[in-house]
């Protein structure tokens, strides 16, 4: 096990802890919805980024900071449970979604239960009043960010003319500004100065990008056990990936796999991707944000826990491989 692997897995086990303290033993179908995903477990890797943020700028601050950690993880997954209704996904997690246990309406109420407690446990944090009203107001505007990245990639599905550039814009909205926030949150609070948390959020920024960019790889490439996620689905779904636009750029029609896919349908169409050197572009796109991200930690203080952020940008992009 690699010292990231072996962080990850320790931080997890920690959030873990927090998340049964305070949803593992819910009552009523609302809240025990609102837990569903919380408690099927999960890498944990927004919180993992407040946290080790939060100790590359001040040492130890990170045990005061664990509820704005919980904070993030539970707006993720306020965004899963919503997206999860759009997208029509049955699975998450290996787990069946929110809305196929209870129904939509739970569903969706679920996810705003979640959405308000975020705020609440950011306000939970032993920090600075100060820094938990810019940490406050940075996780308002996340949200708001993360609903106009879905709201765009609903949209480009019905136009056949995004570009690379509209589909970056759309993804650093709905992926790279809750990483962003999640490590600049974590330096607000542990006392980063402006420079410092601006830093944070670019490294954020950039690796969610990265994130998201091989999350569409492993949505084609990876089986459903390794990926949680129904195989191929944006594909299905008409969405509009890098992926999708790089090969209509090169003339390769994907409107005949817009329907339920066999997985005999989707190696066929991996190899036709292949073939045009499409997936090889797409990975070399998000090693090229990987490295932004890194690139933008040089101003912080050399420690463990930046070591271990850039080996998180590193991961973002191995993932599925």
């Amino acid at each position: 096990m690699t010292m990231l692997e072996d962080y990850l897995e320790k931080n997890a086990d920690r959030i873990d802890k927090v998340i049964h303290r305070y949803f593992g033993d819910v009552h009523g179908d609302l809240f025990r919805a609102s837990a569903h995903l919380l408690l099927a477990g999960g890498k944990r890797l927004r919180p993992a980024v407040v946290i080790l943020a939060a100790d590359a700028v001040r040492k130890g601050s990170s045990d005061d900071l664990l509820p704005a950690a919980l904070a993030l993880e539970l707006t993720h997954n306020f965004t899963l449970i919503h997206d999860d209704i759009m997208d029509g996904d049955v699975t998450r997690r290996g787990v069946p979604t929110v809305h196929t246990v209870w129904d939509e309406p739970t569903a969706i109420l679920a996810g705003d239960v979640l959405y308000a407690k975020a705020f609440e446990f950011i306000c939970l944090s032993d920090a600075s009043d100060a820094a938990k009203v810019r940490a406050t107001k940075m996780l308002a505007r996340t949200c708001a960010e993360i609903c106009e990245g879905q709201s765009m990639d609903m949209a480009f599905e019905k136009r056949d003319d995004v570009t690379e550039l509209d589909y970056l814009e759309m993804v650093s909205k709905k992926t790279g500004v809750l990483y962003g926030a999640s490590a600049a949150i974590g330096g607000i609070l542990a006392g980063a100065n402006p420079v410092q948390a601006d830093a944070l959020y670019q490294f954020g920024l950039n690796s969610g990008v990265a994130f998201q960019i091989q999350d569409d790889l492993i949505d084609l490439c990876a089986n459903t056990e390794m990926s949680g996620k129904d195989r191929g689905s944006d594909i299905r779904e008409g969405k509009q990936t890098l992926i999708a636009i790089k090969a209509r750029e090169k003339g390769l029609d994907l409107a005949p796999y817009r329907r339920e896919l066999t997985p005999a349908d989707i190696d066929d169409l991996i190899a036709r991707l292949n073939d045009a050197g499409i997936l090889d572009e797409v990975r070399a796109t998000a090693v090229e944000r990987a490295e932004v991200a890194k690139q933008a930690l040089a101003i912080l203080p050399d420690s463990e826990e930046k070591e271990i952020l850039m080996e998180i940008a590193d991961y973002f992009i191995a993932r599925g491989n």
